[in-house]
């Protein structure tokens, strides 16, 4: 079904946009004990960042559940 496979890859890329800035942040932190007054990484912007993804993730989420449901119910209807 082209539904979980569309829902399949938006849950990759939210779980890879929320691994890339959560590298960010280490990133970040590893440079600001360098150096105390470097800081290059804007934590609010990677917030707004990581909430976002995660959102996306239980959107798609939500489509993978509502295609599976919908499977079982037509294949309810056949049997």
């Amino acid at each position: 079904m082209q539904a979980l496979s569309i829902a399949a890859s938006g849950m990759l890329a939210a779980a890879d946009r929320l691994s890339a800035s959560a590298q960010r942040v280490a990133a970040g932190e590893q440079q600001a004990e360098k150096n105390a007054e470097s800081r290059d990484v804007d934590y609010v912007k990677e917030r707004v960042e990581q909430i976002g993804a995660s959102t996306d993730f239980k959107a798609n989420a939500a489509v993978v559940r509502t295609a599976d449901q919908m499977t079982g119910a037509l294949l309810d209807m056949k049997v």
